[in-house]
């Protein structure tokens, strides 16, 4: 029995085949609601809101045609268990971040973020252009699932910490929160690593629950408030530099879409990706700023670290790479990655270093 059968004749897939069968004349009429659950709590700064301007796009195009109703992590489903739910048929569609889910095939990694990956650019490009979408689709059917690229943060930063991190060693017992590959390099440093939803981060971080953080970026996490319990900022991660949001379908519910409809699925997305990321960038730096401004210590991680980082990585990589899809996917994406930063590390990169230098 495959993956999509499985689900479907599980108790929470039994439950949604019924409501689906209940729900059927409604799509005959032409007019049809779409749920979407996320792995956003409501109202986290730019997630949350990339999951509703993706909604709300959605149901513009199609001229109310596809009335999409967006349920926030806990509101029918937990953060967690957004994927299952989907996949099971209990909701037609989630948004989130996809290295959660590594527990369901290491390969998710390529779709969401890797360490010392892409960024939002060079991921649009492997996706559009380079393969990254057809080997996305091999990936997600097997689920029976359909993704699209609906949002990127852009890159996020290092965390916040209770002290300064000195050296690869200050690693060692330490409880930080880090979600997907990254936070298994951190494992590999001799952190105690958390996988803990958003929603739920500061809560953590106030209770001394965990050491530190990663979140997002100042915008975001200023909004969450860590600053209000550390003060120690490291402003460039390895974790997260261009992480990839989706919109994840069953892939039952976008079949039964119409060409047309799945089209603004599609471009709806799209169009959040670039909104979500553009979003981002202009709050960031004020964002930052004002955190300056209110006592916070912006740092940046020790040569050390990074080398100590990078070594991780590839032990956490090296042991993925005996699942043939992943092995694929990271070849495909490798390949990608060199051949866009060939180019504009001389032509972009060349052009900001000069722009810096002369204009601040």
């Amino acid at each position: 029995m495959d993956r999509r059968s499985f689900l479907k004749n599980s108790a929470l897939g039994g439950s949604a085949a019924a409501a689906t069968a209940l729900a059927a004349p409604a799509y005959a009429q032409g007019n049809r609601s779409l749920t979407l659950v996320t792995t956003w709590g409501r109202g986290l700064a730019g997630v949350h809101d990339s999951a509703q301007y993706c909604a709300d796009m959605i149901t513009a195009m199609s001229d109310g045609q596809l009335n999409v109703d967006l349920k926030a992590a806990g509101e029918l489903v937990g953060a967690f268990e957004v994927f299952d739910a989907v996949a099971a048929g209990q909701a037609d569609m989630y948004h989130g971040v996809d290295y959660y889910f590594l527990g369901q095939h290491p390969a998710f990694s390529f779709f969401s973020q890797i360490p010392f990956g892409m960024t939002f650019m060079e991921y649009a490009n492997w996706i559009d252009h380079d393969g990254g979408h057809a080997l996305a689709d091999e990936l997600y059917a097997i689920f029976g699932l359909k993704a699209f690229s609906a949002g990127n943060t852009g890159p996020q930063s290092g965390g916040w910490f209770a002290k300064e991190m000195n050296g690869p060693e200050d690693f060692q017992g330490l409880r930080f929160r880090m979600p997907g590959q990254g936070g298994q390099v951190l494992g590999k440093l001799g952190a105690s690593v958390q996988n803990l939803p958003g929603a739920e981060v500061y809560q953590a971080l106030a209770s001394g629950a965990i050491d530190g953080t990663e979140w997002i970026g100042p915008w975001a996490d200023e909004t969450a408030g860590f600053q209000e319990i550390t003060k120690f900022y490291y402003t460039a991660g390895f974790h997260e530099p261009g992480p990839n949001l989706n919109l994840v379908l069953n892939l039952d519910v976008y079949e039964s879409l119409t060409p047309a409809q799945q089209s603004i699925v599609e471009n709806a997305s799209r169009a959040s990706s670039i909104w979500t990321m553009s979003l981002f960038m202009a709050r960031n730096a004020a964002a930052l700023s004002r955190l300056q401004a209110g006592g916070v210590q912006v740092l940046e991680f020790a040569d050390p670290i990074w080398d100590a980082f990078s070594t991780a990585a590839d032990e956490v990589v090296a042991e993925a790479m005996g699942d043939p899809i992943y092995a694929k996917c990271h070849e495909s994406y490798f390949a990608s990655m060199r051949s866009s930063a060939q180019w504009s590390s001389i032509s972009e990169g060349a052009y900001l270093a000069q722009r810096n230098r002369l204009k601040g």
